[in-house]
């Protein structure tokens, strides 16, 4: 290791959570960030911040990379969200370029304005095609179309009922729209039930907004969809399911929604581009023309932000091309594969994972003690995967949240799974050493 491990000042750093810092207090706004710079700075001076890296040319399936303070890094990348490997397709950067020749790099307005362009009507008209629905808005980003959907719809009387593990965009955007949110265990269809009976028993007059999604990021599982729809329709209700790790990647290309044989058959549908179509950009898909043309103008991070470059439009639409083609299948058979021997590879090492087979597979880790000692080992090592620790899950519940692509290797998996190995192995040793047990309540703190 090439940092002294072994201070008060390294074994501080195990301990605490971004949590912690949330909430500051005092009359001058800005220093609010200054205790948490102290204790994410500790973790930085000891090499257990692995937030904030940048790659030197975009996120190869091995790649260059540095960390926050510009440490160089090279490694096999486990750490990027590109799952078909699209970001370096040839016609995908072909089509990017041609686009800017001709349209230049801006969209130099809000979909609302000027801002569209033929390249985003027509993307916007496909992805309402595919998923068999009547009509699609775009969203800038994934988040604003999260944040959109909820803020756009949902009034200060309405009701919110959500799962527990939904993504923070849905959250923020329920925080924004009404206080009357009430979370269901995830993946719990009978506790959202007893949800929905709560509320209609003392209010019919309301709408009610159902949300979960098509595959959580977290834990790589997914909801009974087809149940979800059917409680919203018997209360009442209305289903957004969000579809940003699984549209484009998982079965023929239509994610779970098409796996469950639901496909034009629930009431919105919201996805993001950022995972599998090589871009940013997010979109909402509904059952009608008038809902659209309402999103579009009260949903204020559609309303008020900048609509998609031309670029950005006409990239999603060479990757829809591309997803739904037989090149589309194969991609997404390799990533499968991948994944399927990424998971075996890791059992036979010893770790567990959680949930079903995805492009996320999430290997456990328990303690953030633990984990961040890992985090340290890894990039010297040459892997690139991202640590993912509380409150962005259960304490105790950390994980390396390993991001498989279709262009990945045998043996980048391989490589991968006995980095992990020989840094977990030397991780649990260093515990030991730094407090005499590896199960220090506060190392979970």
């Amino acid at each position: 290791m090439t940092r002294d491990l072994f201070n008060n000042q390294a074994v501080s750093a195990l301990g605490g959570s971004m949590r912690d810092f949330r909430v500051q207090s005092g009359p001058d706004l800005a220093r609010r960030g200054d205790a948490f710079y102290a204790w994410q700075n500790n973790r930085r001076a000891n090499g257990l911040w692995p937030f904030s890296r940048s790659t030197e040319a975009g996120p190869g399936t091995v790649c260059a990379a540095a960390d926050d303070r510009g440490n160089p890094i090279r490694g096999v990348n486990f750490a990027s969200q590109d799952y078909l490997s699209m970001s370096s397709h040839p016609a995908i950067k072909e089509t990017a370029i041609e686009t800017i020749r001709t349209y230049g790099v801006h969209s130099a307005g809000s979909s609302a304005l000027v801002g569209n362009t033929n390249l985003s009507v027509a993307l916007e008209r496909r992805l309402a095609d595919y998923l068999q629905m009547e009509e699609a808005i775009l969203y800038p980003t994934g988040w604003a179309a999260g944040y959109g959907i909820i803020k756009g719809l949902v009034r200060s009387a309405d009701h919110i009922v959500m799962d527990t593990l939904s993504h923070v965009c849905l959250q923020e955007g329920a925080n924004a729209a009404t206080r009357n949110i009430y979370q269901f265990r995830h993946l719990d269809l009978e506790h959202c039930r007893s949800k929905l009976e709560s509320i209609r028993a003392r209010d019919t007059e309301n709408g009610i907004l159902i949300v979960t999604e098509g595959l959580f990021s977290m834990d790589s599982d997914t909801p009974d969809i087809a149940g979800f729809q059917a409680l919203a329709d018997e209360f009442g209700a209305r289903l957004v399911v969000d579809v940003a790790h699984d549209f484009g990647a998982l079965g023929d290309g239509t994610g779970h929604i098409g796996l469950q044989n639901m496909l034009g058959k629930v009431d919105l549908v919201m996805g993001s581009f950022s995972k599998t179509f090589a871009s940013n950009g997010g979109f909402v898909a509904c059952r009608s023309r008038a809902l659209k043309e309402y999103l579009r103008f009260y949903s204020p991070s559609a309303t008020f932000s900048n609509a998609l470059s031309p670029m950005q439009a006409a990239v999603v639409l060479k990757a829809l091309d591309i997803i739904q083609s037989e090149e589309g299948a194969r991609l997404r058979a390799s990533l499968m594969k991948n994944v399927h021997l990424l998971r075996q590879t890791l059992s036979e090492a010893g770790f567990e994972y959680y949930g079903d087979p995805s492009a996320i597979v999430a290997v456990k880790m328990g303690s953030e003690g633990l984990a961040r000692l890992v985090s340290r080992r890894i990039p010297e090592l040459g892997l690139l995967s991202n640590l993912v620790e509380y409150p962005a899950v259960a304490k105790g519940a950390a994980r390396f949240r390993m991001q498989v692509m279709a262009g990945h290797k045998e043996e980048n998996i391989r490589d991968a799974v006995a980095i992990l190995r020989e840094a977990v192995d030397a991780a649990r040793t260093d515990l030991d050493m730094l407090t005499g047990s590896r199960d220090k309540a506060f190392l979970a703190a």
